[in-house]
């Protein structure tokens, strides 16, 4: 039987098994949080953000989540540096050109902050002189800081990035650094 787990991965954590980068590096990954054996991640979360990650021994379900071919939604809580209006979510809604060419349209809209949110350590920045806010965002295809440079493209730089759902699974009270089997 296929073993399928939901992670809540914390901010400066690789998401892999192993780090791979300078020799001595200390970087935390995956197996400070996980000891189950021939569970791989059904995609990547950038070690800068945080949240949802499914990891499965399930091949055909792990090429399913991470191909882009196949669009299953992926939904992001990000913390933008300022107030966006409605030119810059219809321009994420539409779709942005970035260097790598045009993004599919994402469901974009201002949500309050979210009630289930951790605190994360380092903190995010604050400038009392510059205001932010929170969108979620969904988006069907997975290119490299995506979310990051849309936000970007439209003039407000993401600040905190938390990726809330990956098509039905959802972190729902799940806290950070812990899992669970579904």
């Amino acid at each position: 039987m296929a073993r399928t787990i939901l992670f809540n991965k914390p901010f400066d954590v690789l998401s892999q098994f192993t780090d791979k980068g300078t020799e001595g590096s200390s970087r935390r990954t995956l197996s400070d949080f996980i000891d189950i054996p021939k569970v791989y991640p059904a995609g990547r979360l950038d070690r800068d953000s945080e949240g949802l990650m499914v990891l499965t021994d399930d091949g055909k379900l792990q090429a399913q989540i991470a191909n882009p071919k196949h669009k299953m939604p992926k939904t992001y809580w990000v913390q933008v540096e300022g107030l966006p209006d409605a030119a810059a979510l219809g321009a994420l809604r539409k779709g942005v050109t970035l260097k790598d060419g045009l993004t599919k349209p994402a469901d974009a809209k201002l949500i309050d902050p979210p009630k289930a949110l951790w605190p994360r350590t380092p903190p995010v920045r604050f400038r009392k002189s510059v205001p932010d806010c929170w969108l979620q965002l969904t988006i069907r295809e997975g290119r490299n800081r995506q979310v990051r440079r849309m936000t970007a493209a439209v003039g407000f730089p993401t600040l905190r990035l938390i990726r809330s759902s990956i098509g039905i699974w959802s972190l729902g009270d799940l806290a950070s650094g812990k899992w669970r089997d579904i």
